[in-house]
This record gives C-alpha cells, structure tokens and sequence, in this order.
C-alpha cells in the first residue's frame, strides 16, 4: 500500500512559533507526505524549509521504542514504579522541593497541563520549568509588569496592515521563515516599511529599508531616546494615557539614558525616529536577541512604553508583538509551566489565585512561592539540593548556559529520569531511566502559536514500540504516587476540557487567559477543532487586546516602567577581547534531534562555524575554512571559520545546534555563562565574552560513508547525506597509518581498499568498497581538504570509479553546497542557470529552478549570487 489513497490529516508544524498547519498524507509504509494547509490562518499553505522536510524525520532509526533502567531495556511498570518510589522517596525524606521537572515547549498543552498539576498542586512543589525560560521569560516579564498578565495584544494579521514593522533582535527570514515572507508580501503589496535592530547584518536585512547595527545589549537606550523624541515632537497620546501610569517616571529616565551607549550614527538614529514617529501603524517585532539578556526584561519594558506612551497597541496594524521560538512556547504559558507561574495566568504568590487552583484541582498541597527557574535548577542539582529530577522532550546537556557544568551536575544527581524520542542525546545518555514518548506525528493534543491562536495537532502515524504519549507517562506516575483519581485521564480531549474549566475561574478573577468556552467540547468536536484564537468565552472573542485600555492590573491601567540601558553582564577584557553572539541556523532545530535525520537539512550548512569580521580574521592569522578556538571561564569550542562583514569587528557568531552526537567541540552553550536577568531568570546567550585563536592541526580530514562513522578525533563533525554519512575532522597528532585509522572509522576491517598516498606532502586519499561498490572514502591534507565535498557526499554506494580523484568526472554535475534546501537546488546549479539563462533577478531564478519559491530563507544568498555570477562573467 503507497498511502496515495489515505486521506490527508490536518495537523500543526513541530518547529517555531508560528504555528504553521500541515496537511500530512501516510504512504502506509512509516513515511509521510508533508504539505502546508492553506486554510490555516498562521501559513495559509506556506512552509520553511523545516516544515517541507518533515517527511524526512519521521523514521524509526534513533528512536527510543523501549523503557531503560540502567541503560537496559525494562518494562513499563517497572520503569513507572521506580520513577514513582524515587520520587516519593525524595519527597518523604527531604521535602517537596527536593524534586524537579524540566519540561518543554515541545510537548503540547495537555502534556504540559497534567506536568503542571503533577508538580504544583500533587508534589506540591513550583520546582517545574521549562526550557521556554532560554527563549521568551523576559517576555512574560515584561508583558506581566506592563498589562498585568502575560498577554500579546496583536495578531498576525496586523504584520499585513502596519505602515511601519520594526524587527528587534529577530532574524525572521531564518527563524520564522513564514511570517519573513508574509511581512515581504505587505511590503511588496502596501509598501510597508521595515527596520531590522541587530548587531549582525543578518538574511532579514533583505528587502529592510534601514538597518541598525547597534552596540550588544543597547535596545533600552535606543527605545528610550525614542520615547524622549516622542515627548520633545509633542507626539505623545495624552487620551490613551488616561489607561497609563508611570509615564512621566519613564520619560524622566528616558530622557537621562546615555545615547551614546546605542553605538550608532546620530544620521542612523535620526532616521529609525523619523520612521517610528511618523509612521501611526507601527508593528515592533521582538524575539530573542531582546529577551536573551542579563536586561532582556528592560528591553521589553523598553518597547511596551513607546507603544503605550503613543496609543499604538490593540489597533489594528499597531502593536509590540513578541514571536516565540517554540511550537507551544504559550501553551506552556497558558498551562503555568514556568517555575514562578500558576495555570490560567494566575500567579503563585496571590493567595486568591492559588486557592482557586487548590479548589478547582481538589490538590493537597500548592506552593506559595515561586519554584526555582531554569539556571537556578541545574545548580541546585550541582549542589544535591534536587534529587530526583525528570528532563522531558529537551536536552539541557546542550542547551543550558554553562553546558559542561550543567551536564556534570545531571550525571551526579542521585535519580534522573528522562522522557524523549531518542536515547541519543547528551542528556539522555546520563539517565538512570529513559522512558520512551510518542513524537510529532504520533501525537495528539493543542499547541497555542505567538498570537494566541490554539490549533490541534493530529496523530497520523501509530505509535511505535512501546512509545506512549506523555500526558499518559506523566498520570501513571501520578497514580502511582497515590493520586489516582486526579490523573485517571481517558484522552487528551477530557484533559484540554478541564484546562479550558480552569480558565474559566481564571477568567472570573479578571485575568486575560479564559477559554471556558471550549470547555463543554464533545470528544468529536475536540478531534475537528479548527484554528481558534483564546480568548474564547461567554463575553470574549480572539482578537486584539487593549484598544480601550482595560488591562489586567488591579486599577485597570497599564504601566510603563523607568527602565535604564545597562551593559552585558560580563564585559570583554585582554584576555578575552570578543563577543560571542549566539542563534539559530536557517535549516536547524535546537539540539538536532529531528532536523539531523534529513538529508535536504544537513546539506545548506553541514558543519558547525563561528562568523568572524575580515578584520579580525586577519588580525588572528585565520583565514576561509581555517578552524578556530573559542575560550573562556566555562568552555572552549572549535568551529570552522567563515568570514564576513555581516559581522561588528570584534564580535562573533555561532549556531546553537551542534551536540557530543553530532560535533563534540561545537556546544556552543558551554561556553555561555550563567548570567541571567534578574527579574525573569533568563540566560544573557548574546553577549559572551571569548578568546579565539586558530586551531593549529597536524591533518585535516574530509571523510564519506554508506553507514555513520566514529571519529576520534580532536574536531569532527558529521551529518546525514542521501547516500550515507559526512564527516570533517582534524587532529593535533601526526598519523603514520591511515589505513588503520580509517578502517577504524568506517568500521571496515575487509574492505577492499585504493590508497593514494604522499608522505613528504602530508596527503593521503582512501577508498574502501566491496564487490565494486564504495563503501566510504577518506580525504587527508596538511591543510583544509580542497574536494568537491558535494559531489562526494552523493558517492557511497555507487560504483567505485575515480573517487580518489575528489572531483566530478567530465559529465557529471556538481551541484555544489545546498542553498534552496525547499527544493535541493545547489550553489554551482543556480551559478550555470544564472550565467546560461542570463538570469538578472531572484524571481527569474525562481522560475527556472524553484530556489526561492517556497520560505523564501535562501533569497537573500540568491541576490547575492547575481552580482558575483555577473562580475564572474564580465572578468571573463
């Protein structure tokens, strides 16, 4: 059976917060087809190249089908019952606060629920949070000191109807390729303007009308010397300000900040004020280079005071907009799945409010302070304060500021238990108990995307092994806990359903988050939930907040804050002279888990970089392709080099997503400190003081293979290809015997082998097949390997004919390095149909190849490939 005749499942992509709907189609053999649903609101049938490769991520080959205790397979019961003693152990002899949960804007809503209720109001402990607290805590702050609840006031809709967008510390094309190419549409359509806040020059720059290249960390001094220019232009909504407090506090302070501490021309400052002060639709988009910082809730406050000193907050086309990063970033919200949060928006230290939840929930016991946050955990693990943890669907080894200190502190404490997909995480290896969940597309529950908007996700593929859905693994604890009646869940459907009663009281409190209308749900209306944006209730309908005031503050107002600009937590010195700036690459998620399986993903950007000025690059000896080592208090890392002017001289960037799994030296978070802000807890990962240096290697090493490899070597990093396996390496200690070690890589004791070698020149070319057939291949230089690295990745399993050689024979096409990873269209394939077509635009591209068509993420690399194929053709 193919599947072409099974219908097509509306469902939810696993990515970002944007929330995109896909239709997704089973071919009856484990695989999936994967498109976008036009009638979804967030895509209305988009994808990024994440979302299109999603068919490619669903294979069993690293799955974790079966409980482990001890690294041993176990069954259900006796995984469940361990994790059930271990925790009540703890709790009888060292209190509530013993244990913890780390969870994850992964799971969807009805996970996150029964986790909340587990912990806070059974355990009776707040010690539960997730890894949400690296991407939006600020957020929650600043949207919580402001409104009085952690509300977003707009829609995607308003990024259609701005006359003005301004994107804060978020490159959109990359992160959140869908609403990049919905804000590019409004521009094409309306004209509306854009302006990119970034230290970097990044792929969102395409299409801006301004670019601000600001100092680290100077968002507040540049929002308050907006809103002093606001004050002195006499711009100021004097009605709207009738639902203010704390204005005349915050324009004090505005107009006191150092305007110097931006790092930009009067002329660029100039120019950002003119733009936002007259422009009356005004949409600023904030994402994580505003919330990633020791001040990252000042930066928000920052925003929300401009917006609410001009009335500009609630209209349509108006508003600060905060996008998430995380699929269910706000389900988690909405559910109280930070340490210091109740569920419903409620608050832990309002004694109503937990009161309220006792009752509701018939709870023993709830905390009356707030639990310990993300940083705050892992340390309390280090110091055996926590012992028994359960990590579920993250992997904190990797992902935590600090990594290396964080990983130790999980390996010593007495009891840790971890729920995932994979045992392959860094995290998952130092489990006492691995209990295997159910992925995205075995699911089935609600996530809530970055404009409230709630949507289902449907499980279309059974579950394999002995995989079960969290919500289940998380009630059998609790019932075995000895609580049985308030986790004998049937369905996900009768847990939303008690979510959406909550609200409800919730919502009688005052407070913004009530969905109580959805909470009387047939289980078949639940199954065919459309698209629905909360609120949604008897005197409520989705849409925007605060037109007319009304905010969640006891007397009704908003509060714009005196916030004042302050430096990263730790300033650069001799010893370690750069800033390390910290994201995401365009085709990667997070720790890799899902994106390393796809092929198509793996080829734009194979191997781990730190993006460094030519000035500095010159200035450390470090040239295109060399390797680098970063250092400093916490950490070390070594990452290829690539230069580029995107860059501030002395700054430096590197992706987030590298693992012990995928290139050991590459855990970038290990060399971010432990620094965080002060009111929200969250991790300053942008501004990381680091020493960098060339790495000094005795070979560098380009290896392919039909099976994955194991590299011993002091840098590698290795990724999925179509035909097999990838892999760079390099080692510090000089290797007389190449065939050795290669066979040892590629775990071929009797393979048939053609060797090149010349010992005087430090070269040597491996080939390994059987009955004609390559097996793996193994390319060694004194030098970064000069091959057609693409063209081989496609070899493993071919006939073995001139491998050795590293380029492609006459008449054989190198695509060249992926840059349209939608469609798989390479460098040297788009170079030709340039030069052959004569192709003077993105679109003419588009039409011939596809390349750009779809999220739209490469169209910034294909304008930049037009003038270098041209000055190509004109040298010629």
């Amino acid at each position: 059976m193919d599947g072409s005749g099974l219908p097509e499942t509306r469902s939810t992509c696993p990515y970002c917060g944007v929330g995109c709907g896909v239709l997704l189609r089973p071919d009856g053999q484990g695989g999936l087809a994967v498109r976008g649903d036009p009638d979804h609101p967030a895509n209305q049938g988009r994808l990024c190249s994440k979302g299109t490769a999603l068919g490619q991520t669903v294979g069993l080959e690293q799955r974790l089908l079966h409980p482990q205790i001890n690294g041993q397979r176990a069954p259900w019961d006796t995984a469940l019952d361990l994790v059930a003693d271990k925790f009540k152990s703890a709790i009888a002899t060292h209190g509530p606060d013993s244990v913890a949960f780390y969870v994850s804007g992964q799971l969807l809503t009805e996970d996150y629920y029964v986790a909340n209720k587990l912990m806070k109001g059974f355990i009776g402990s707040a010690n539960i949070d997730t890894n949400s607290r690296l991407c939006m805590a600020s957020t929650v702050v600043g949207h919580k000191r402001a409104f009085g609840a952690d509300t977003v006031p707009g829609t995607y809709e308003d990024l259609d109807t701005a006359d003005l967008v301004v994107l804060v510390g978020s490159n959109l094309a990359w992160c959140h390729p869908v609403l990049h190419q919905r804000l590019l549409a409004a521009k094409a359509k309306r004209g509306t303007r854009i302006i990119v806040v970034d230290p970097r020059r990044t792929a969102t720059c395409e299409g801006a009308d301004l670019h601000l290249p600001l100092a680290a960390g100077s968002d507040v001094a540049l929002f308050n010397h907006l809103l002093a220019q606001i004050a002195q232009e006499g711009r100021i909504d004097a009605d709207y300000l009738r639902h203010v407090e704390g204005f005349s506090a915050a324009l004090a302070t505005a107009q006191a900040d150092d305007v110097a501490a931006i790092g930009l021309s009067r002329e660029q400052i100039e120019a950002f004020c003119r733009l936002w002060i007259d422009t009356p639709k005004v949409v600023t988009v904030f994402s994580q280079g505003v919330n990633q910082s020791t001040s990252g809730s000042d930066k928000v406050n920052a925003i929300l005071n401009c917006h609410l000193a001009t009335g500009r907050i609630g209209t349509k086309g108006c508003g600060p907009f905060s996008v998430t990063g995380q699929p269910n970033a706000m389900g988690g919200r909405e559910v109280g799945g930070l340490a210091n949060t109740l569920a419903s928006h409620l608050e832990i230290e309002n004694a109503d409010h937990r009161a309220a939840v006792q009752d509701f929930w018939d709870a023993p016991a709830m905390p009356e302070k707030a639990g310990l946050k993300a940083v705050e955990l892992f340390q309390a693990v280090a110091d055996q304060q926590i012992k028994a943890l359960w990590i579920i669907h993250t992997n904190p080894a990797v992902s935590m500021p600090d990594a290396d200190a964080v990983r130790d502190a999980i390996a010593q404490c007495d009891f840790t238990v971890v729920s995932d997909i994979t045992a392959r995480t860094d995290t998952a290896q130092l489990a006492d108990v691995l209990l295997p969940a159910t992925a995205w597309a075995e699911k089935s529950g609600t996530v809530t995307n970055s404009d409230r908007t709630i949507s289902r996700q449907r499980a279309v593929l059974a579950a394999p092994g002995e995989a079960r859905p969290d919500w289940q693994i998380l009630c059998a604890v609790g019932q075995r806990m000895g609580w049985e009646q308030a986790f004998a869940y049937p369905s996900p459907a009768e847990i939303f359903k008690e979510h959406a009663a909550l609200s409800g009281v919730a919502g009688a409190l005052g407070r913004d988050f009530d969905i109580s209308g959805l909470h009387e749900l047939t289980d078949d209306a639940y199954d065919a939930l459309p698209p629905t944006r909360w609120p949604v209730s008897k005197s409520k309908t989705g849409g925007r907040f605060f037109k007319d005031g009304g905010f969640f503050h006891p007397d009704g107002k908003a509060r714009m804050l005196p916030v004042t600009a302050r430096a990263p937590a730790a300033a650069v010195t001799a010893e370690h002279p750069f800033v390390l700036n910290t994201g995401r690459n365009r085709d990667q998620w997070h720790t890799m888990t899902r994106t390393a399986l796809s092929p198509r993903l793996s080829a734009h950007l194979a191997e781990p970089y730190v993006d460094i000025h030519p000035q500095d690059a010159k200035h450390l000896g470090v040239s295109a392709a060399d390797l680098v080592a970063l250092d400093n208090a916490t950490g070390r890392a070594i990452l290829r080099a690539r230069l580029t002017e995107a860059q501030q001289p002395g700054t430096l960037f590197a992706p987030i997503h590298w693992t012990g799994q995928t290139a050991p030296t590459a855990r970038i978070d290990a060399l971010v400190p432990a620094a965080t802000d002060p009111f929200s807890g969250q991790p300053e990962s942008k501004a990381a003081p680091v020493s960098a240096k060339r790495f000094t290697a005795a070979w560098y090493g380009f290896a392919i293979s039909q099976t994955e490899m194991t590299p011993k070597a002091a840098y590698w990093a290795q990724v999925r290809t179509d035909a097999g396996w990838r892999s760079e390496l390099a080692g510090r200690t000089p290797v007389t015997d190449w065939e050795g070690e290669a066979r040892l890589l590629f775990g071929l004791e009797d393979a048939e082998l053609q060797m090149l070698q010349d010992v005087s020149k430090g070269t040597a070319r491996l080939a390994f097949s059987e009955n004609g057939v390559l097996k793996a291949a193994l390319f060694i230089s004194p030098h970064p390997v000069a091959v057609m690295r693409d063209y081989l990745a496609t070899l493993p399993g071919s006939e073995a004919t001139a491998t050795l050689t590293g380029r492609a024979p006459v008449g054989r096409v190198d695509p060249g390095p992926t840059i349209c990873a939608c469609f798989g269209v390479g460098l040297n394939t788009i170079a030709t149909a340039i030069e052959n077509g004569n192709l003077l635009t993105v679109e003419a591209i588009g039409e011939a190849l596809q390349a750009g068509t779809n999220c739209g993420a490469c169209r910034p690399e294909l304008t930049a490939l037009l003038p270098q194929t041209s000055n190509l053709q004109a040298a010629e």
